[in-house]
């Protein structure tokens, strides 16, 4: 298991959304395809593509151009736009579930008198998100890569999300589930940890006893 370079302890976190903070059950996505007539694993493909979620991630488009833009493309992928607008619309209104052992883990290490970041890379619906899985006000700041017009792991994001948690770089901690997000925030001196699963709080827990 990963763990931050040996340094000073962390004075505020950064937490992941996607992968972390908020999980995503295949099964229902698969559902969904099936339901609709759709490929295994196409709607997440094709949602994914570098090319077409970049652009939303970064606030070029909004989150509804982007699912127009993967209706378009998984409709010319099984050659029927009513099932891809279908599976599309139906996807895209599943919002995942909050992993309630991170979240008590934020709400703890809030207690403690340590600022928490949101830092992901999401579109213009996230506060919809947020909203939507009782997640507002339950950290101190929110870095949205479709907001500040960069994603991870550029430094500028990290420079952005130490700022708005008001710390330097080397105060801060990363919780996040993907590999280049985990390098990119250690090469601008940030600690990082790379998650895999509730197992890591353990560890994570004893770094912000005060």
């Amino acid at each position: 298991m990963a763990r931050p370079m040996a340094r000073e302890r962390p004075t505020s976190l950064l937490v992941d959304l996607d992968g972390v903070l908020r999980r995503w059950d295949p099964a229902v996505i698969e559902e969904i395809e099936r339901r609709h007539g759709v490929p295994t694993g196409s709607v997440l493909a094709v949602a994914m593509e570098w090319s077409r979620l970049k652009p939303a991630i970064t606030g070029r488009i909004s989150h509804d151009e982007w699912m127009a833009e993967v209706i378009r493309a998984l409709a010319e992928q099984i050659g029927d736009e009513e099932r891809a607008r279908a599976a599309v619309t139906e996807w895209r209104a599943y919002r995942g579930v909050v992993d309630t052992d991170v979240l008590g883990f934020i709400r703890e290490v809030r207690g403690a008198g340590f600022r928490v970041g949101l830092a992901t890379n999401s579109t213009n619906l996230l506060d919809a998100d947020l909203a939507e899985l009782n997640l507002v006000g339950e950290v101190d700041a929110v870095i949205n890569s479709s907001a500040i017009g960069v994603n991870k792991p550029a430094r500028e994001f990290f420079y952005e999300a130490c700022r708005a948690v008001g710390a330097l770089p080397k105060q801060v901690l990363l919780i996040d589930d993907d590999d280049r997000a985990v390098s990119g925030a250690r090469v601008v001196g940030l600690s990082a940890h790379r998650w895999s699963g509730p197992q890591d709080l353990t560890y994570l827990r004893a770094l912000f006893t005060r």
